[in-house]
């Protein structure tokens, strides 16, 4: 899984759509390999961005779960004390 794309359900505020976008194109980039398409294959890239961005949000927006929300700033702060022990020198 490509750590660049952060689960985006149960959160307060939920995910907007840039962050769904996002999650999309990195997705999109990890499967075709590139960061950037060629000319060629910019209409493709730019579906395929599009159709996963719209296919999350429906799922964003059907799951269900009985948990409470997470805090971003608290996961946010968990993901950056994990990434500090794993680069710590």
């Amino acid at each position: 899984m490509c750590r660049n794309i952060r689960p985006l359900h149960n959160f307060e505020p939920p995910a907007t759509s840039q962050e769904v976008h996002d999650a999309a194109l990195q997705f999109v980039r990890k499967v075709s390999g590139s960061s950037r398409p060629s000319a060629a294959n910019q209409a493709a890239f730019d579906r395929a961005v599009h159709e996963i961005a719209h296919a999350t949000q429906h799922l964003l927006d059907a799951l269900v779960t009985s948990a409470p929300p997470k805090n971003r700033e608290e996961e946010a702060a968990k993901r950056r004390a994990r990434s500090e022990a794993r680069y710590a020198s």
